[in-house]
Protein backbone atom coordinates (compact mmCIF):
# COMPACT_ATOMS: atom_id res chain seq x y z
CA UNK A 1 0.00 0.00 0.00
CA UNK A 2 1.27 3.59 -0.74
CA UNK A 3 2.92 5.15 2.38
CA UNK A 4 0.76 8.40 1.82
CA UNK A 5 -1.91 6.67 1.86
CA UNK A 6 -1.14 4.60 5.14
CA UNK A 7 -0.26 8.25 6.70
CA UNK A 8 -3.67 9.19 6.04
CA UNK A 9 -5.46 6.51 7.38
CA UNK A 10 -3.50 7.23 10.35
CA UNK A 11 -4.54 10.16 10.64
CA UNK A 12 -8.19 9.66 10.13
CA UNK A 13 -8.07 6.94 12.75
CA UNK A 14 -6.02 8.95 15.33
CA UNK A 15 -7.98 12.33 14.78
CA UNK A 16 -11.37 10.47 14.13
CA UNK A 17 -10.91 8.93 17.73
CA UNK A 18 -10.43 12.33 19.31
CA UNK A 19 -13.44 14.03 17.88
CA UNK A 20 -15.90 10.73 18.97
CA UNK A 21 -14.20 11.54 22.35
CA UNK A 22 -15.75 14.34 22.52
CA UNK A 23 -19.10 13.90 21.45
CA UNK A 24 -18.69 10.60 24.54
CA UNK A 25 -18.02 13.31 26.96
CA UNK A 26 -21.06 14.85 26.00
CA UNK A 27 -22.99 11.81 26.44
CA UNK A 28 -21.56 10.59 29.66
CA UNK A 29 -23.73 11.51 33.33
CA UNK A 30 -21.44 13.43 35.37
CA UNK A 31 -20.30 11.00 38.06
CA UNK A 32 -18.16 9.51 35.56
CA UNK A 33 -16.18 12.61 34.69
CA UNK A 34 -15.42 13.23 38.50
CA UNK A 35 -11.62 13.65 39.65
CA UNK A 36 -11.44 10.05 41.09
CA UNK A 37 -12.62 8.56 37.21
CA UNK A 38 -10.38 10.92 35.59
CA UNK A 39 -7.68 10.26 37.62
CA UNK A 40 -8.05 6.50 36.98
CA UNK A 41 -8.12 7.13 33.15
CA UNK A 42 -5.43 9.54 32.91
CA UNK A 43 -3.35 7.16 34.40
CA UNK A 44 -4.16 3.80 31.97
CA UNK A 45 -3.76 5.97 29.08
CA UNK A 46 -0.64 7.06 30.39
CA UNK A 47 0.62 3.56 30.45
CA UNK A 48 -1.18 3.10 26.74
CA UNK A 49 0.92 6.49 25.95
CA UNK A 50 4.13 5.21 27.42
CA UNK A 51 4.36 2.40 25.22
CA UNK A 52 3.18 3.70 21.69
CA UNK A 53 6.21 6.31 22.51
CA UNK A 54 8.37 3.42 22.77
CA UNK A 55 7.41 1.40 19.85
CA UNK A 56 7.69 4.62 17.69
CA UNK A 57 11.06 5.08 18.60
CA UNK A 58 12.14 1.79 18.05
CA UNK A 59 10.37 1.80 14.78
CA UNK A 60 12.37 5.25 14.20
CA UNK A 61 15.60 3.90 15.26
CA UNK A 62 14.77 0.78 13.19
CA UNK A 63 13.72 2.58 9.80
CA UNK A 64 16.88 4.90 10.19
CA UNK A 65 19.21 2.27 10.70
CA UNK A 66 17.81 0.39 7.62
CA UNK A 67 18.51 3.67 5.63
CA UNK A 68 21.83 4.18 6.63
CA UNK A 69 22.60 0.79 6.05
CA UNK A 70 20.86 1.16 1.89
CA UNK A 71 23.33 4.80 1.98
CA UNK A 72 26.47 3.65 3.34
CA UNK A 73 26.18 0.24 1.12
CA UNK A 74 25.84 2.92 -1.87
CA UNK A 75 28.77 4.31 -1.22
CA UNK A 76 30.85 1.11 -0.71
CA UNK A 77 29.40 0.22 -3.80
CA UNK A 78 30.41 3.06 -6.20
CA UNK A 79 33.97 3.47 -4.49
CA UNK A 80 34.30 -0.84 -5.58
CA UNK A 81 33.06 -0.34 -8.55
CA UNK A 82 35.97 2.18 -9.58
CA UNK A 83 38.37 0.20 -8.02
CA UNK A 84 37.18 -2.70 -10.19
CA UNK A 85 37.38 -0.07 -13.24
CA UNK A 86 41.05 0.64 -12.29
CA UNK A 87 41.91 -3.37 -11.64
CA UNK A 88 40.91 -3.82 -15.26
CA UNK A 89 42.50 -0.89 -16.51
CA UNK A 90 45.47 -1.95 -15.68
CA UNK A 91 44.93 -5.33 -16.45
CA UNK A 92 45.43 -4.09 -19.99
CA UNK A 93 43.77 -4.41 -23.85
CA UNK A 94 42.09 -7.44 -22.73
CA UNK A 95 40.21 -6.67 -20.01
CA UNK A 96 38.87 -3.39 -22.31
CA UNK A 97 35.46 -5.63 -23.65
CA UNK A 98 34.77 -6.54 -19.79
CA UNK A 99 35.37 -2.63 -18.69
CA UNK A 100 32.95 -1.69 -21.77
CA UNK A 101 30.74 -4.02 -20.38
CA UNK A 102 30.87 -2.79 -16.78
CA UNK A 103 29.84 0.27 -17.55
CA UNK A 104 27.14 -0.98 -19.61
CA UNK A 105 25.28 -2.88 -16.82
CA UNK A 106 26.08 0.08 -14.28
CA UNK A 107 24.34 2.85 -16.48
CA UNK A 108 21.60 0.41 -16.99
CA UNK A 109 21.37 -0.09 -12.89
CA UNK A 110 21.47 3.82 -12.70
CA UNK A 111 18.76 4.18 -14.97
CA UNK A 112 16.46 1.65 -13.14
CA UNK A 113 17.01 3.65 -9.46
CA UNK A 114 16.96 6.94 -10.95
CA UNK A 115 12.92 6.14 -12.06
CA UNK A 116 12.34 5.83 -8.68
CA UNK A 117 10.12 3.53 -9.37
CA UNK A 118 8.67 0.29 -7.49
CA UNK A 119 7.70 -2.09 -10.33
CA UNK A 120 11.30 -0.89 -11.72
CA UNK A 121 13.08 -1.67 -8.70
CA UNK A 122 11.72 -5.19 -8.50
CA UNK A 123 13.76 -5.74 -11.80
CA UNK A 124 17.42 -5.28 -10.07
CA UNK A 125 16.52 -8.86 -8.46
CA UNK A 126 14.64 -10.81 -11.04
CA UNK A 127 16.45 -13.61 -12.94
CA UNK A 128 17.11 -11.36 -16.24
CA UNK A 129 19.22 -9.17 -13.76
CA UNK A 130 20.86 -12.11 -12.24
CA UNK A 131 21.95 -13.67 -15.37
CA UNK A 132 23.07 -9.85 -16.78
CA UNK A 133 25.63 -9.91 -13.65
CA UNK A 134 26.74 -13.61 -14.11
CA UNK A 135 27.11 -13.14 -17.46
CA UNK A 136 29.80 -10.51 -16.64
CA UNK A 137 31.10 -12.25 -13.95
CA UNK A 138 31.75 -14.75 -16.60
CA UNK A 139 33.36 -12.55 -18.74
CA UNK A 140 35.62 -11.45 -16.24
CA UNK A 141 36.85 -15.50 -15.48
CA UNK A 142 37.23 -15.88 -19.30
CA UNK A 143 40.05 -13.29 -18.79
CA UNK A 144 43.72 -15.65 -19.60
CA UNK A 145 46.46 -14.09 -17.31
CA UNK A 146 49.77 -14.38 -19.19
CA UNK A 147 52.18 -13.32 -16.25
CA UNK A 148 51.93 -13.46 -12.34
CA UNK A 149 50.90 -9.83 -12.87
CA UNK A 150 47.86 -10.65 -14.41
CA UNK A 151 47.17 -13.45 -12.60
CA UNK A 152 47.07 -11.07 -9.09
CA UNK A 153 45.10 -8.34 -11.15
CA UNK A 154 42.69 -11.06 -12.09
CA UNK A 155 42.06 -12.19 -8.38
CA UNK A 156 42.06 -8.96 -7.06
CA UNK A 157 39.06 -7.88 -9.55
CA UNK A 158 37.50 -10.97 -9.03
CA UNK A 159 36.98 -10.22 -5.21
CA UNK A 160 35.99 -6.83 -5.77
CA UNK A 161 33.31 -8.63 -8.23
CA UNK A 162 32.49 -10.72 -5.50
CA UNK A 163 31.89 -7.98 -2.96
CA UNK A 164 30.06 -5.88 -5.51
CA UNK A 165 27.17 -8.14 -5.53
CA UNK A 166 27.05 -9.42 -1.71
CA UNK A 167 26.20 -5.37 -1.07
CA UNK A 168 23.84 -5.10 -3.70
CA UNK A 169 21.92 -8.08 -2.35
CA UNK A 170 22.16 -6.86 1.24
CA UNK A 171 20.59 -3.15 0.09
CA UNK A 172 18.17 -5.17 -1.98
CA UNK A 173 17.39 -7.30 0.93
CA UNK A 174 17.16 -4.32 2.99
CA UNK A 175 14.65 -2.18 0.47
CA UNK A 176 11.68 -4.80 1.16
CA UNK A 177 11.44 -3.93 4.69
CA UNK A 178 8.59 -2.50 6.61
CA UNK A 179 6.45 -2.00 9.89
CA UNK A 180 4.52 -5.19 9.75
CA UNK A 181 0.81 -4.89 9.15
CA UNK A 182 0.02 -6.19 12.85
CA UNK A 183 2.55 -4.18 14.96
CA UNK A 184 0.79 -1.25 12.52
CA UNK A 185 -2.73 -2.09 13.74
CA UNK A 186 -2.22 -2.27 17.52
CA UNK A 187 0.41 1.21 17.25
CA UNK A 188 -2.81 2.64 15.38
CA UNK A 189 -5.19 1.04 18.20
CA UNK A 190 -3.13 2.38 21.13
CA UNK A 191 -2.88 5.72 19.51
CA UNK A 192 -6.45 5.86 18.66
CA UNK A 193 -7.16 5.28 22.38
CA UNK A 194 -5.11 7.87 23.85
CA UNK A 195 -6.16 10.74 21.91
CA UNK A 196 -10.06 9.34 22.20
CA UNK A 197 -8.99 10.11 26.19
CA UNK A 198 -7.66 13.61 25.60
CA UNK A 199 -10.93 13.92 23.31
CA UNK A 200 -12.94 12.87 26.53
CA UNK A 201 -11.73 14.97 28.87
CA UNK A 202 -11.05 18.45 26.77
CA UNK A 203 -13.57 21.43 26.45
CA UNK A 204 -15.05 21.34 22.56
CA UNK A 205 -13.85 24.57 21.12
CA UNK A 206 -11.57 25.27 18.54
CA UNK A 207 -8.13 25.82 20.08
CA UNK A 208 -8.36 22.36 21.54
CA UNK A 209 -9.50 20.83 18.26
CA UNK A 210 -6.86 22.89 16.12
CA UNK A 211 -4.02 21.49 18.41
CA UNK A 212 -5.39 17.83 18.72
CA UNK A 213 -5.21 17.50 14.68
CA UNK A 214 -1.42 18.63 14.44
CA UNK A 215 -1.18 16.39 17.38
CA UNK A 216 -2.41 13.72 14.82
CA UNK A 217 -0.88 15.13 12.17
CA UNK A 218 2.73 14.55 13.28
CA UNK A 219 1.75 11.18 14.65
CA UNK A 220 0.72 10.03 11.27
CA UNK A 221 3.95 11.97 10.21
CA UNK A 222 6.59 9.97 11.86
CA UNK A 223 4.37 6.59 10.58
CA UNK A 224 4.80 7.94 7.03
CA UNK A 225 8.97 9.08 7.67
CA UNK A 226 9.20 5.20 9.45
CA UNK A 227 7.73 3.44 5.82
CA UNK A 228 9.82 5.81 3.67
CA UNK A 229 12.57 5.07 5.68
CA UNK A 230 12.25 1.73 4.93
CA UNK A 231 11.97 1.44 1.41
CA UNK A 232 15.16 3.80 1.11
CA UNK A 233 15.97 3.24 -2.80
CA UNK A 234 12.51 4.82 -3.98
CA UNK A 235 9.42 7.11 -2.60
CA UNK A 236 9.64 11.03 -1.51
CA UNK A 237 12.61 10.18 1.36
CA UNK A 238 15.60 7.86 -0.57
CA UNK A 239 19.00 7.68 -0.49
CA UNK A 240 21.16 10.11 -2.77
CA UNK A 241 22.74 8.46 -6.10
CA UNK A 242 24.72 10.76 -6.15
CA UNK A 243 27.76 8.37 -5.36
CA UNK A 244 26.79 6.58 -8.34
CA UNK A 245 26.54 8.88 -10.82
CA UNK A 246 30.07 10.05 -10.07
CA UNK A 247 31.02 6.57 -10.14
CA UNK A 248 29.67 5.99 -13.59
CA UNK A 249 31.48 9.35 -14.43
CA UNK A 250 34.76 7.79 -13.78
CA UNK A 251 34.02 4.37 -15.49
CA UNK A 252 36.42 3.68 -18.87
CA UNK A 253 38.65 6.42 -18.11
Amino acid sequence: MNHLVIALIVFACVFGSSLLGMWARAMLPEHHLSDQSIGVVKMATGLIATMAALVLGLLVSSAKGTFDTVSSELVQNSASVIQLDRVLAKYGPDAQQVRVLLKRVYAEKIQILDSGDEAQMAKLGNAESVSQLEAFQRKLESLAPRDDEHVQLKAKAMQIVESVFAARWLALLQTKSSIPISLLIVLVLWLSIVFGTFGLFAERNGTIVAALMMCALSTSGAIFLIEEMSTPLYGLVSVSLAPMHDAFAHLGR
